[in-house]
């Protein structure tokens, strides 16, 4: 069975910070940046690529819609 490898990509920009990706993460690899976007808001981001799974559940949630998951199969 092939292992598969996940990353995410967040429009920070749009990111309210509502930190329910942060929850829902199984793996615990997002959190939220010390840095503010354009509105003021603390934004959510991969802080361990190598943990990431590709598993969804942070883009499920976010109610804004501002996560995007990327899932590859490595050997």
């Amino acid at each position: 069975m092939a292992k598969v490898k996940g990353t995410i990509v967040v429009d920070t920009e749009k990111c309210k910070g509502c930190e329910i990706c942060v929850v829902s993460c199984p793996t615990h690899v997002i959190s939220m940046s010390a840095e503010v976007n354009g509105k003021g808001y603390h934004f959510a981001y991969l802080n361990d690529a190598d943990g990431c799974t590709g598993c969804t559940n942070c883009g499920v949630v976010c109610p804004d819609g501002v996560i995007t998951v990327y899932r590859v199969k490595v050997s």
